[in-house]
């Protein structure tokens, strides 16, 4: 699954897209937004909402337990998240 993140501020993606569905059990996140001081510093946050939005209930509540049990679920002010802990800036190359 491709999600592409188009707001981002404090860590947490405001407005996203799905660009390809497919593997929804290996999400991967592309942020095409502007970036500022704070913005990214540590996981990326995506509301499990938009996930449930990108791929439908019923669907979506398989892959989110999934996602708790590996550990890629972080719960912020009663919002729950899946975290992508792991990215690269590609802005400089």
């Amino acid at each position: 699954m491709r999600i592409l993140a188009l707001a981002v501020f404090e860590r947490i993606v405001y407005q996203s897209t799905c660009l390809d569905s497919s593997s929804p059990d290996r999400p991967t996140l592309e942020v095409d937004a502007l970036l500022r001081d704070g913005d990214a510093d540590g996981p990326l946050l995506l509301p499990m909402a938009d996930i449930k939005r990108m791929l439908g209930f019923s669907l979506a509540e398989h892959h989110i337990l999934s996602f708790r049990e590996s550990g890629r679920s972080e719960f912020r002010d009663g919002v729950e998240y899946l975290s992508f802990p792991v990215w690269k800036d590609l802005s400089h190359e």
